[in-house]
């Protein structure tokens, strides 16, 4: 008989754990090598045209959104902004909701302003989380549904360029021409390739790292940065799928303290971490998250969410069997992310451990065999703990090289300007009181409508420095005080910052003096 989780896994912890465990892990191996297209080598010309081009907000029609806009390092490569996509019923706050990224307000061929179905004149929202972009170097196919395969496609030319490996530039390119995330309806290449022209390289962005300044510092031009990666100045949508997918391959998350375990250190894992790591390996968890990627990139259908809301993979091959599966996800620093599953349904590791263990919150459609996965209650701390920290690339959390990046014009809260909603105020946000403050102020606002809120005070060069409110809320009002601290829980000093109240589809801003 085949022994579940519960019974195979000893709960108590003796002395000689990490030294079985590492036995055990004895032919476990950290990250491979990068595969790499012969057709596009890695060059560090191209890698820092590469970062520069996922960085920039001048891909997008309205100067916005970037590659990165929707995929942050420290948001475990995806999207940490709340934007809801109201699913298949078209109604807002039913449970087929989907906290899908913000992307532009719909517009048409010629950059005018049209009503959306859903959303109106206010921003979209994507129907789908952002997957995170990191390791996807390892991934034979990308998206949710897998639809960016191994072959790469000249978009202008129709030549296949890579015919196999191709996946990440396959991918690049096709945010830039969704009307949904960074373009106006019928958006042709020649248009995103002209505006780069003679657009400066992140002229919209502040606090650029080191590798990119230097790389800047002479006023290098787009046409310049094109001739030094790819040997003469010409700027084609292949060349920057090949420069983006460059840089994404050097972004390799491979410093995890299970990383440093399996490399050999003992102590890289606190003792609860190893008996996460231990039930982990004996479950059927480890079979879909298989080390090292902590995933075998296959598709599968844990019955999240009825079929017909989003059919998934199906939607590519269109293959029966294929209903409802969606891509594995890596596990690697799925510790930093706040929202869970191809929908963002879930909103803790904890919650996602208690959907796979429950068949109750589980839809049967296809369900995977291996689906339920049960998980006795006394080991649920030690996974998540394994699962949040001993998979975490500190360089990853922290946004350092080669994980660093700019600022960009959208987080700045002062560049923010007044939303509206079928011209009508939906957000009104007051004055904060008092102002200046010497130990707290009082932040008012009121929702026209119930929404996923985020409010937040930034300094002077648009850092975040305090998240106060990250949480779904009624119509109506509502009040928040901020102390003068950090997240941190350190007193800030004297000086003038930005308060941001943001919904799904509208922001406003502020400024408040602190004055110690």
């Amino acid at each position: 008989m085949k022994l579940s989780p519960a019974r195979r896994w000893p709960l108590a912890l003796g002395p000689g754990l990490a030294l079985l465990l590492l036995a055990s892990a004895a032919g476990a191996q950290g990250l491979p090598p990068v595969p790499v297209p012969p057709q596009n080598p890695i060059t560090e010309p191209k890698r820092i045209l590469g970062k520069i081009l996922f960085w920039e907000e001048q891909l997008s029609t309205n100067d916005l959104v970037a590659c990165g806009t929707c995929h942050r390092p420290a948001a475990a490569g995806g999207d940490p902004r709340l934007a809801r996509h109201p699913g298949l019923d078209g109604t807002f706050f039913t449970p087929d909701d989907v906290l899908g990224s913000l992307g532009l307000a719909r517009t048409n061929v010629t950059g005018q302003p049209v009503s959306d179905p859903i959303f109106g004149f206010d921003p979209q929202v994507t129907s789908r989380a952002a997957p995170s972009f990191l390791t996807g170097q390892f991934a034979p196919e990308l998206f949710w549904d897998g639809r960016a395969g191994n072959a790469f496609e000249d978009p202008e030319t129709g030549q296949i360029l890579i015919p196999i490996g191709g996946a990440l530039e396959s991918q690049s390119l096709v945010p830039i021409l969704s009307d949904v995330e960074m373009a106006h309806e019928g958006m042709q290449w020649s248009e995103v390739t002209g505006k780069l022209g003679t657009a400066v390289p992140l002229g919209l962005a502040s606090d650029l790292p080191a590798d990119v300044q230097a790389a800047l510092a002479s006023g290098a031009t787009y046409p310049d940065l094109f001739a030094a990666a790819f040997g003469d100045p010409s700027i084609t949508a292949s060349r920057i799928a090949f420069a983006i997918a460059t840089y994404e391959r050097t972004l390799v998350p491979d410093q995890t303290p299970w990383d440093a375990f399996v490399a050999g250190n003992p102590g890289a894992l606190t003792p609860g971490q190893q008996q996460g790591l231990g039930f982990f390996q004996n479950s059927p968890c480890s079979i879909c998250h298989q080390p090292p990627f902590f995933t075998n990139h296959t598709f599968r259908n844990v019955g999240l969410r009825p079929v017909p809301e989003d059919v998934g993979r199906q939607g590519v091959t269109g293959l029966p069997q294929d209903r409802g599966r969606f891509k594995v996800p890596s596990l690697r620093n799925v510790g930093l992310k706040t929202r869970f599953m191809h929908n963002g349904q879930l909103v803790s590791l904890e919650d996602v451990v208690g959907f796979y263990a429950t068949p109750a919150r589980q839809f049967p459609d296809n369900r995977d065999p291996l689906v339920p996965v049960p998980v006795p209650p006394q080991v649920v701390p030690a996974l998540v703990d394994f699962l949040r920290n001993g998979l975490t690339d500190p360089r990853v959390a922290a946004e350092t090289f080669p994980f660093d990046r700019p600022t960009l014009r959208s987080e700045n809260p002062a560049n923010d300007a007044p939303m509206m909603v079928s011209g009508t105020s939906f957000l009104t946000v007051e004055p904060a009181f008092p102002n200046p403050l010497r130990t707290s102020t009082t932040l008012r606002y009121s929702l026209g409508r119930p929404s996923d809120v985020v409010v937040s005070i930034f300094d002077l060069q648009g850092r975040r420095i305090r998240s106060l409110v990250n949480d779904p809320q009624d119509a109506g009002g509502h009040a928040v005080s901020w102390d003068g601290r950090d997240d941190r829980g350190e007193s800030v000093g004297s000086g003038v910052y930005f308060y941001r109240v943001a919904t799904g589809s509208a922001s406003e801003s502020g400024r408040v003096v602190l004055a110690r």
